[in-house]
């Protein structure tokens, strides 16, 4: 329910320690049970599979031997390393010895991995085959895959870093509102933080056997495909294959998954191109979970019509993860994504300012209380960013909405432009700044384009400098993808003659989806 007293669950201890909270707790239990299943076949033998007490000795070691190569606790590592357990390892191996990581892809162009590890003030970047000639200024660490192995098998084991729980653990980045991604630092309190979602959400068990669809570097995997599962002693699995929506239900057939978490788009696209029933999911599967992007408004029906199965959804942001949600245990209303996991506080407020909270079924700005342990320490040098998203006791995080009587959230889209594309939030200026430079390109603007019922895209709008002769919409796509990592470049080009404007000037971004040429 909505409250104005703040978090109403249990609050972490004052000396707190994510990585040893993740792992070291059910490796105390349970040292022999099965944490993480790498696969990389539908339905062949697993690639790796990890204890609890295997996970633990490997972060360990890998603590130990970042601070023999004399790397300090506090210091910002970069991850670009490929789908393989040595990406995990490496993110809590690194918060075990009290340093923090930034997980980055490694799709990421030589200038967006440049400008992360230089706003990140990195001391070292962690780095796949594909990326291991990049660039790196003086006094950076450059840590290659065959050094990761050896980390993992370094001579001496820490123990778990005596961090307080305000204490730095690792940090994202996310669009913001200028053409640059902003950083979000999380303390490691965030894992605690976590903790509304194991019954809010999930309904796991440490029994489960919980399927991510992502890729290891995306802070979704991370946390609902690792940090809860492991948290709970469950078993976490990750396909590092061809990822073809007839692949998922084999997948979870043949390796007795229980839970399965993705992007709505892909539970679409297994509706269309598997044609499940409930057999082809086996007999251990229970539900499966959304996030990540609005999910079209008869995916619910359709996917329990074929399968009988149940979809929750959850809201969140990079600020908090998830924290509005449906749940085994809070059935799912049309129009509404769920309520507001167990002890968070949220409220609706007025669009115009101030911080008194609206009342029920009324549309304005959702808002968290700034005392839930999920919520980021705070952006990575954007104070004037982290001041326009605090009221008093509340943090916005620009996500228009109501809140009706019986606490049910009804999401009504964002209140800023930031696209959506294949779960990941981009900003429209970052895309723009990159198509910009191209010289054929007077103007551009970018905005969400709806091309099917179910399925948005990122859309460039161009104002040629030569009108009669425009840059071809393949040319700038191709050019996008020289600058951009693969999610954020434009799926369709428009060119047009102007781009729609107020009377002052102002672009007036949600038309843009409007136009045709």
């Amino acid at each position: 329910m909505t409250s104005a007293h703040g978090f109403t669950g249990p609050l972490p201890p004052s000396r707190f320690n994510m990585a040893a909270y993740t792992i070291g707790r059910p490796a105390a239990r349970q040292p022999s049970k099965p944490a993480l299943v790498v696969l990389d076949t539908p339905d062949g033998d697993p690639a790796e599979t990890w204890t609890f007490a295997g996970i633990e000795d490997a972060v360990l070691r890998i603590a130990a031997g970042l601070a023999d190569r004399g790397l300090r606790p506090g210091d910002r590592i970069m991850l670009r390393l490929e789908a393989s357990s040595r990406y995990p390892l490496m993110f809590f191996g690194a918060i075990a010895g009290g340093f923090v990581p930034l997980p980055t892809s490694t799709h990421l162009t030589p200038p967006e991995a440049a400008f992360l590890m230089e706003d990140s003030g990195a001391a070292a970047v962690v780095l796949a085959d594909d990326n291991r000639d990049m660039v790196l200024p003086a006094g950076v660490m450059r840590l290659l895959p065959e050094e990761v192995s050896r980390l993992i098998r370094h001579p001496r084991r820490a123990s778990w870093a005596d961090t307080a729980k305000d204490d730095p653990a690792y940090l994202i980045y996310t669009s913001g509102t200028t053409s640059k991604p902003k950083g979000v630092l999380h303390g490691h309190r965030a894992v605690w933080g976590r903790r509304p979602m194991y019954e809010g959400w999930y309904g796991i068990r440490a029994s489960d056997r919980m399927l991510h669809a992502g890729a290891f570097n995306w802070t979704y995997t991370l946390g609902t495909g690792l940090t809860d599962p492991w948290a709970n002693g469950a078993t976490a699995l990750i396909y590092a294959g061809e990822k073809t929506p007839e692949a998922w239900p084999r997948i979870i057939r043949h390796n007795r998954a229980t839970i399965f978490a993705a992007v709505p788009s892909l539970y679409r696209q297994i509706l269309k191109y598997a044609m499940p029933d409930r057999a082809a999911f086996g007999s251990d599967f229970r539900h499966g979970l959304i996030a990540g992007e609005t999910p079209p408004a008869g995916l619910f029906a359709e996917w329990r019509a074929a399968t009988g199965f149940e979809l929750y959804e959850a809201l969140g942001m990079s600020e908090l993860s998830t924290y509005v949600s449906s749940a085994p245990g809070v059935p799912r209303r049309d129009g509404f994504v769920g309520r507001p996991q167990p002890g968070r506080s949220l409220a609706v407020l007025p669009l115009d300012g101030g911080e008194e909270p609206l009342p029920p079924g009324e549309e304005g700005l959702l808002a968290a209380h700034a005392s839930d342990p999920g919520l980021m320490l705070g952006y990575w040098r954007r104070p004037e960013e982290e001041a326009a998203v605090r009221r008093g006791p509340w943090f916005i995080g620009g996500d228009l909405a109501m809140i009706d009587a019986d606490g049910y959230v009804a999401h009504r889209g964002r209140a800023n432009d930031i696209m959506k594309a294949l779960g990941y939030r981009v900003a429209p200026q970052e895309v723009e700044a990159a198509i910009a430079l191209h010289p054929d390109v007077a103007e551009v603007a970018c905005a969400e384009v709806q091309v099917r019922a179910d399925v948005s895209v990122i859309g460039a709008f161009i104002v040629a400098r030569d009108a009669a002769r425009p840059p071809a919409p393949a040319a700038i796509i191709a050019f996008a993808s020289e600058r951009l990592a693969p999610y954020k470049c434009p799926r369709k080009v428009v060119v047009v003659d102007t781009l729609p404007r107020t009377a002052n000037g102002k672009l007036k971004r949600a038309a843009l989806a409007t136009l045709r040429r």
